[in-house]
């Protein structure tokens, strides 16, 4: 499987800052709204709330919160409503950007996204531009230090399960799945006591392109000002970085 670039692990630190900020709630709740909102409050119907609500328990959400997020959806609690708008551009190298945005301001949203392209090196093109670049895909890690599996038995395991393909990267597994058979992977999985260190439905780029030195530090600032904007759900990208450029951007 080409092109799922290093970077994206960059989440599961990023995912502990977003909390520590109270931002990561606010985007967990969000995705349980419109999930709801669109497929209804019953999870065992309605795969994509499933698959939110995971992610949220993942977060240590409280039960609480998700189920008044649900009712608010569903109409049965007042609530503000959210509506899902995807923005596409282009970064420093020329790389893709795609950005999925829950908002309850349109105007605002796409005010904000100019602002950001434009103010951090990148541009924000038509819609179309980039996303036949991508696949959806359910892409599971699983840490090499946390298990003891071989990588031919974490690779038979994850086939029966019905995932298309597995990566071995210096640290990490990656099990990549059809997001119809992601939660199925999963469970074949877990249930052999491997520990997944991070898992989800993703859009992983067909092809990278490698960005090295100051065009690589723009784009990881480029990439963390879309994130932390309060409209934005995720930020998918075709870039790659090496280590060490990673490391001057984290230092």
């Amino acid at each position: 499987m080409a092109g799922h670039s290093k970077w994206k692990n960059i989440a599961h630190r990023k995912g502990r800052q977003d909390a520590a900020r109270g931002k990561i709630f606010t985007k967990l709740s969000k995705e349980i709204f419109v999930a709801a909102r669109e497929g209804g409050g019953d999870p065992n119907a309605n795969s994509r709330l499933r698959l939110a609500m995971n992610k949220a328990r993942e977060h240590n959400m409280p039960n609480d919160n998700i189920e008044r997020v649900i009712k608010k959806a569903t109409g049965e609690l007042e609530g503000v409503n959210y509506e899902e708008i995807n923005y596409e551009g282009y970064g420093p190298g020329g790389v893709a950007i795609y950005v999925e945005v829950l908002t309850d301001s349109r105007n605002r949203a796409a005010s904000d996204m100019r602002h950001i392209f434009s103010k951090y090196g990148g541009n924000l093109g038509e819609l179309g531009c980039v996303n036949w670049m991508f696949d959806k895909k359910g892409v599971i890690n699983i840490m090499k230090e946390e298990n003891s599996i071989q990588e031919e038995e974490l690779l038979l395991l994850a086939l029966e399960g019905g995932a298309d393909d597995m990566r071995s990267e210096e640290e990490y597994y990656e099990v990549i799945t059809q997001p119809e058979v992601f939660e199925e992977v999963k469970a074949t999985i877990t249930a052999a006591g491997v520990k997944v260190s991070n898992s989800e439905v993703t859009m992983v780029p067909q092809n990278t392109i490698t960005l090295t030195g100051d065009e690589a530090q723009k784009m990881l600032i480029l990439i963390d000002k879309l994130e932390d904007n309060d409209d934005v759900q995720n930020v998918y990208s075709n870039f790659d970085i090496s280590q060490e450029d990673l490391e001057k951007y984290q230092g």
